[in-house]
C-alpha cells in the first residue's frame, strides 16, 4: 500500500492526507469540509504560498499575473479551464503580482503572465507569455 498524499485545501489551506487511490475522487477537507479539488485555481498570498508550495505532494502550477495586464486577462479563463482538466494531478494557483510584490520578487518574475511549475517545493519549469488551452495543457504535462 502506498503512502497517502498531502493535499492542501484551496479553501482553508489546511493540510490533508488523501490515499493515492482516492486522488481521482478528490475528497473533502477534514478541517473545513470543502472539496479538495473544485476545478478552479486557488488565489495565493504571501501567507498561503509556502504551505501550498511545500506541503502539497502534487505539482503546483502558478500563474503570476497582474490586473492591468491585457494578456493576463485573456489567459485567465484559459487557466481556469486548465484547472478543470489538470486537477487533481496538479494544483493550479494564481498570484497577483501587484498585491504580492514580495512573492514576485522572490521568484524573479520579470514579465507577466509567467507560469511556473513546482514539484516538491522546487521550480521545475517556467514559461512567460499567454498560452492557449492546448499549449498550456501540453506544456504542463510535458514537464511532469
Amino acid at each position: 500500500m502506498s503512502d497517502p498524499l498531502h493535499i492542501v485545501c484551496p479553501h482553508c489551506h489546511g493540510v490533508n492526507r488523501l490515499p493515492v487511490a482516492k486522488l481521482s475522487a478528490g475528497g473533502h477537507c477534514g478541517k473545513c469540509k470543502q472539496p479538495l479539488f473544485d476545478g478552479q485555481p486557488v488565489a495565493l498570498t504571501q501567507a498561503t504560498f509556502a504551505t501550498h508550495l511545500q506541503r502539497n505532494d502534487i505539482p503546483l502550477l502558478v500563474d503570476f499575473w497582474a490586473p492591468w495586464c491585457g494578456p493576463c486577462k485573456m489567459m485567465a479563463p484559459v487557466f481556469a479551464q486548465a484547472a478543470a482538466q489538470l486537477q487533481p494531478q496538479v494544483r493550479l494557483a494564481k498570484v497577483n503580482t501587484e498585491e504580492e510584490q514580495g512573492l514576485a520578487a522572490q521568484h524573479a518574475i520579470r514579465s507577466i503572465p509567467t507560469l511556473a511549475l513546482f514539484r516538491g517545493g522546487q521550480e521545475i519549469a517556467r514559461i512567460a507569455g499567454a498560452l492557449d488551452l492546448p499549449r498550456l495543457i501540453a506544456w504542463t504535462r510535458q514537464h511532469l
